[in-house]
């Protein structure tokens, strides 16, 4: 320790880097995958949930059937108006230690990921809900009148369309659940953030450290970033030329 007092700032990071790089790797590691499964399983469940807000009464309906559709739609608010409207770590200490109080004891990680589909689950509801009520009704109407369910006419023509715009906003999404990541060192959970708080307490040097878990999240980001740009030109581009090849 009294060797690295009379070291440089980028001498010390590099001594940390070298000593401690399994340990910022293993974070890393662990911080995209928590990312990555959380926002693709929170996009799954984004689906089910905005089906839930999107029930609508009819005609033909039961009483019954009215005040269970009224109940679902309510869930579904409620579920997203929770998560949208408080912190990422408050959810993530009751999450954890409600269903350790249960005697229910995840493993950590699996924590993390059902923490993170949870909260993602909800702002990816709103931007599918915002985008399948931006297209035009006559296409559900169509699907209908050919002999299509609701459900077939979400799955083959709504969907299709609106998830192919939601690109941008998953990515979005995906990249802030890289960097929230770290609020669930609060439960214990190893990734990148976690590991840098360890190695920093075991040498004292907390700048030096959290400098390195910095760097590591920014080439992160940015790599992910230029592969969203990557794909969503990509989807452009062939929308592009369907349109071309179509007129």
């Amino acid at each position: 320790m009294g060797l690295l007092s009379s070291q440089s700032l980028l001498e010390i990071i590099w001594f940390l880097f070298q000593k401690e790089h399994t340990l910022y790797f293993t974070g890393l590691f662990y911080t995209v995958l928590i990312a990555l499964v959380g926002t693709m399983l929170g996009l799954l469940l984004s689906i089910f949930l905005t089906l839930m807000r999107l029930l609508e009464n009819e005609a033909k309906d039961s009483a019954l059937l009215k005040v269970l559709k009224w109940f679902t739609r309510n869930m579904g608010n409620t579920y997203v108006q929770f998560f949208r409207g408080s912190p990422l770590i408050v959810q993530a200490m009751i999450f954890y230690y409600g269903l350790a109080s249960l005697g229910v004891q995840l493993n950590l990680i699996v924590a993390g990921i059902i923490i993170v589909t949870l909260n993602s689950a909800a702002y990816l509801s709103e931007v599918l809900r915002a985008g399948i009520n931006s297209i035009d009704k006559g296409q559900m109407d169509a699907a209908l009148s050919i002999g299509m369910t609701k459900w077939q006419g979400y799955r083959h023509i709504i969907f299709p369309q609106v998830l192919n715009n939601m690109i941008p906003a998953i990515g979005n999404e995906l990249v802030i659940n890289i960097k929230d990541t770290a609020v669930l060192s609060v439960i214990g959970v190893g990734e990148l953030f976690y590991m840098g708080r360890s190695v920093a307490g075991t040498y004292y040097r907390y700048t030096e450290s959290f400098l390195i878990v910095a760097l590591l999240y920014l080439v992160v980001v940015l790599i992910t970033t230029r592969l969203l740009d990557y794909l969503v030109k990509k989807v452009s581009s062939e929308k592009e030329n369907c349109t071309v090849c179509s007129e």
